[in-house]
C-alpha cells in the first residue's frame, strides 16, 4: 500500500466535491477546480472524505496512487487555503509595477516586459521589489513563478535578478585584479 496514497482526504466545510468517473471537480471559497485522473485510479467520496484506490500493485500503479492523491489533496487545500508564492527582485533600477492585465517589469532591459497574468492567479506588488503570486491551482502558481523568475535570473556575480523569497544565490568570486 503506498504511504501517502492510502490516507483519505478530508474534505472541509464549504467545499463541495463532485466525481463523475476519473474527474474531480472541487468547488470552495477560493475557486473552482477540475482536474482528470488517470483511468487506473479509482476515486470515491465517503463520509466527507475522498479516497483513491489502485487495481494492482504493479510499480505504475503504486506511483499513480500517490500522486493522484496529492494532486487531489492539493485541489482541496487550494479551494480552502489557495497557494502562495513570493519573488523578490535585486537590481539597480528594476522594478515590478502591478498593471491591469498583470505586471509591468523593469529589469535592465531597453524595454518594459509585460507579463500578462493566467486565469485564477493574482499578481501583486507590495513593494517595487517584490511580487507575489496568489491562486487556487498549485501547479499554475509554481508555473507563473517559474515563468517570472526566467526573465531575468540571478546571477552569480551580484546577485542581480528574479529570485524566490529566501532563495540563497551561490556567488563568485569575479575577477582577481591585480598588477
Amino acid at each position: 500500500m503506498s504511504r501517502i496514497g492510502k490516507h483519505p482526504v478530508a474534505v472541509p466545510a464549504g467545499v463541495t466535491v463532485t466525481i463523475d468517473g476519473n474527474t474531480v471537480k472541487v468547488k470552495g471559497p477560493r475557486g473552482e477546480l477540475t482536474r482528470r485522473l488517470h483511468p487506473d485510479m479509482k476515486v470515491a467520496l465517503a463520509d466527507g472524505a475522498i479516497t483513491v484506490s489502485r487495481p494492482s500493485d504493479e510499480s505504475n500503479h503504486k506511483a499513480l496512487h500517490g500522486l493522484s492523491r496529492t494532486l487531489v489533496a492539493n485541489m482541496v487545500e487550494g479551494v480552502t487555503k489557495g497557494y502562495k508564492k513570493q519573488l523578490e527582485i535585486v537590481g539597480v533600477g528594476y522594478k515590478a509595477e502591478v498593471r491591469p492585465y498583470g505586471l509591468q517589469l523593469a529589469l535592465g532591459f531597453s524595454h518594459a516586459i509585460e507579463y500578462k497574468s493566467p486565469e485564477g492567479i493574482k499578481l501583486s506588488a507590495p513593494l517595487p521589489t517584490q511580487i507575489i503570486i496568489e491562486g487556487a491551482n498549485k501547479e499554475i502558481v509554481g508555473q507563473v513563478a517559474a515563468e517570472l523568475r526566467s526573465l531575468r535570473p540571478p546571477e552569480p556575480y551580484k546577485g542581480k535578478g528574479i529570485k524566490y523569497a529566501g532563495e540563497q544565490i551561490r556567488r563568485k568570486a569575479g575577477k582577481a585584479g591585480g598588477k
